[in-house]
């Protein structure tokens, strides 16, 4: 893109995957001046970025979309990611979102000016100031690598699942995969279909349900189209029953045995040795780690040229991945290509690196020794006028982050009408507010799967503190954010 960037604009928008999205389609109706950062070529966000083989939602595709945006036109029951990433570059070009967007444009740093009440931003494409800033950089957005000694010296190739390198033939290859979650048990599979050898490292075993996909009739499509209030009620019956999960992870965890025996009958099903059934059967309760949906990745395994590996992982040479057992034996495994399928860094944002508050002070160094935290999980003090969408404590184990993005969007909507009613020019939550919340917080994920349920996972940070899933209904979150109270928060 070859325009300027605004000198000034009301609302800054940064990220334009889902959450960017809602955000400059909703802002814009609100009547806001709004302009959007992505430091990519398109929209998209996640959806855009990761392209590895397979890769698909495992939330419905009716709920797994805006509100105010529907698709009829869905071809399965979970959308594959070319589905979703065309979805989204159609609701950009439908609410003109990309006439608001500068892309190739990544934010470099933020930093409040207390004496003219706005943010200070500079960006690969030069600086500009803002009123407001609205973060939609999401939590998958930065890859992990693994921290191995001598994964930098392999020679052969290496690369994350976020960045698959499409024009890297893995036929005939000995390929390793070192992971075993979401992404992974999508792509695995279907690179067990090339290579010669695959070895997949496993540090826990995750629980599996069944995968229950299907194609969506042409019949349904058109019922959809013509009547759009049956997708409406689709889409109600997916929200109820995806919610009712949460009685199990959440309310009383005892319910979750039944979604384990269900867990366990697909496991026996598909796998037959018992020493691979051994090594595959989770020793915590099914909803500590995300739960995971397949049904290639236990006969994946099964397949003669396939090796599950779990013992420990403690170095990469320049050709293999030394592992070492229980009684300290070593064992070298040598492998042609490297697939990391280890996630992204959820409790470390990058951009809390990059944001500078009223004390000077980066939002990460205020976060570094209690962990993430933020009033609704979107305001915090001492950053005037930013919204973090669904950040600390607002994600969902168990139904979709589009519907929590919505209500966001909206608070930040009513957050700013009730300023300008007000005549302020800048808002930050009090602190005590922020802390009281925050505590509740914690106090309610305390006995909840996610919590008690015998694992270490991406939703625990560091210091084993839960910093990223809301403890209850999602229809719950969404109450508390009905209503802007402008006495909670310090004005200006």
């Amino acid at each position: 893109m070859t325009r300027p960037l605004p000198t000034h604009v009301g609302a800054l928008v940064v990220g334009s995957g889902f959450a960017g999205l809602a955000s400059a389609v909703r802002l814009s109706q609100a009547g806001h001046q709004v302009a959007v950062l992505e430091k990519g070529q398109d929209v998209g966000g996640t959806w855009r970025v990761n392209t590895y083989p397979a890769c698909a939602c495992d939330v419905p595709s009716h709920l797994y979309s805006f509100s105010f945006a529907p698709n009829p036109s869905w071809s399965r029951t979970f959308s594959p990611q070319p589905e979703i990433f065309a979805y989204l570059r159609q609701v950009a070009d439908d609410f003109g979102v990309r006439d608001k967007t500068w892309f190739g444009t990544e934010v470099l740093a933020a930093a409040w000016d207390g004496a003219a009440q706005r943010w200070a931003v500079r960006t690969t494409a030069g600086d500009l100031t803002a009123d407001v800033l609205v973060l939609g950089t999401g939590g998958l957005s930065e890859p992990v690598a693994p921290k191995v000694p001598g994964l930098e010296t392999f020679r052969g190739t290496v690369f994350h699942s976020a960045t698959w390198d499409h024009d890297h033939d893995l036929t005939g290859e000995r390929v390793a995969v070192i992971g075993t979650g979401a992404s992974a048990i999508q792509f695995a599979p279907e690179v067990a279909k090339l290579a010669s050898r695959l070895t997949v490292f496993q540090r826990t075993a995750p629980w599996i349900l069944p995968r229950r996909d299907r194609a969506i009739s042409r019949l349904e499509r058109a019922l959809f189209k013509a009547v759009p209030a049956a997708q409406k009620l689709a889409r109600a019956g997916i929200y109820s029953v995806r919610e009712s999960w949460i009685l199990g992870f959440a309310v009383r965890p005892a319910v979750m045995k039944a979604a384990e025996a269900q867990a366990r009958r697909l496991l026996a099903k598909q796998v037959s040795d018992p020493e691979l059934r051994a090594k595959v059967t989770p020793d915590y309760r099914l909803g500590c780690k995300r739960v995971l949906l397949s049904n290639t990745w236990y006969p994946m395994l099964a397949q003669p040229h396939v090796d599950l590996v779990t013992d420990r992982i403690v170095e990469v040479t320049q050709s293999a991945v030394v592992t070492v057992d229980g009684q300290g034996r070593r064992a070298e495994h040598e492998v042609d290509t490297l697939l990391l399928g280890t996630g992204f860094s959820v409790t470390d944002p990058p951009i809390a690196h990059r944001l500078r508050g009223t004390d000077g002070r980066t939002l990460a160094e205020h976060w570094a020794a209690g962990g993430m935290s933020a009033y609704h999980g979107l305001t915090i003090p001492g950053f005037p006028n930013l919204f973090l969408l669904t950040g600390p404590n607002t994600g969902l184990g168990h139904t979709s982050i589009v519907y929590i993005i919505e209500r966001q969007v909206e608070h930040v909507v009513k957050a700013l009408q009730a300023m300008a009613a007000a005549g302020v020019r800048s808002i930050a939550p009090r602190s005590d507010v922020r802390a009281a919340y925050n505590a509740d917080v914690q106090r309610r994920l305390q006995g909840t799967v996610w919590n008690a349920g015998g694992c270490s996972s991406w939703y625990l940070d560091a210091n084993g503190r839960n910093t990223t899933l809301w403890p209850s209904f999602s229809f719950a979150y969404a109450k508390e954010l009905e209503e802007f109270r402008l006495e909670e928060y310090e004005t200006a």
